[in-house]
């Protein structure tokens, strides 16, 4: 298996991108740097959380024990995520609320990101699973990510099949928001 590319990998390496966001952000010193690192933030866990909700939480379900209940709470974390990141978008750099906001994202994501890597989800799906779907998963999620949307979508299907076919067109929409914006997107 080609190092870092399997699903696990690949989301350990999102996870990482995600926890450096978090560090540009708090180390930004202008309105308008806060805002594109926001952005740039935003993107990354939205295309993110489509790909996981499209590939890795309907094998969860389908191979772990404790499926449902492992991704019902990873949804959940992700709904919550959505709505602050909604919020939090329509924010300048240097809204009263803007920081405030950033904090409950970046507790509410370190929470997610901790209970994936250990010891649940990840863990058990390596497990579980061999390292040929490992390797599959993580190609699919990589390719998901590139058409996935940009933008937080709280009130989007979650699940499959109606994520899967939601997804890419509000991808493909928000790519071209994103570029008649000027919106960074990482």
């Amino acid at each position: 298996m080609p190092e870092g590319t399997d699903i696990v990998s690949v989301l350990v390496k999102d996870h990482e991108e995600i926890k450096d966001y978090f560090r540009q952000l708090e180390a930004a010193t202008s309105a308008s740097e806060r805002r594109d690192i926001a952005d740039a933030l935003t993107a990354e866990v939205a295309r993110h959380s489509v790909a996981e909700e499209m590939f890795v939480y309907p094998t969860a379900r389908q191979v772990l024990d404790n499926g449902d209940e492992l991704v019902d709470e990873e949804i959940e974390e992700h709904s919550e995520a959505e709505e602050l990141l909604k919020q939090w978008e329509k924010m300048a750099g240097d809204d009263a609320e803007f920081m405030p906001t950033y904090q409950k994202i970046k507790e509410g994501l370190l929470h997610h990101i901790d209970e994936e890597e250990e010891p649940k989800l990840f863990p058990e799906l390596q497990r579980t699973l061999s390292e040929d779907k490992l390797e599959d998963l993580g190609k699919a999620v990589t390719a998901a990510k590139k058409l996935a949307p940009t933008r937080p979508h709280p009130s989007a299907p979650d699940s499959p099949p109606l994520n899967a076919v939601v997804g890419v067109p509000t991808g493909i929409i928000d790519r071209i928001r994103d570029k008649m914006s000027g919106r960074s997107t990482g």
